[in-house]
């Protein structure tokens, strides 16, 4: 089934605040400004590849291969998606520094 114009709109939307609440959370609670922009692409790569996480430790030259094959892969819509992650995770990462200088203080 195709992707349609308001579905790819939604999809980025949804990815940009799903990944800026997971990393304000993550902000608060571990006090790490960027956790989330520097975790989002292992999340992506266990998003695009089903290869089990220790196959990149115990067979990483037929895994990444087959990684760099599915990142070739992937559809404009689907990179626009993931950017818009991205994004959230960046802007997660801004407003909590912001916050912070501005003297809020979360746990």
């Amino acid at each position: 089934m195709p992707l349609t114009i308001p579905t790819l709109i939604i999809s980025m939307l949804l990815f940009m605040v799903l990944f800026f609440g997971i990393g304000f959370l993550l902000n608060m609670l571990l006090r790490m400004t960027w956790v989330m922009a520097v975790l989002y692409p292992v999340v992506v790569i266990m998003i695009i590849d089903d290869v089990p996480f220790f196959d990149y430790f115990a067979a990483p030259g037929t895994t990444f291969q087959e990684l760099i094959n599915k990142i070739i892969l992937l559809h404009f819509s689907d990179i626009l998606i993931l950017l818009f992650g991205l994004l959230g995770a960046i802007l997660s990462g801004i407003t909590i520094k912001m916050l912070r200088v501005r003297g809020y203080q979360m746990f």
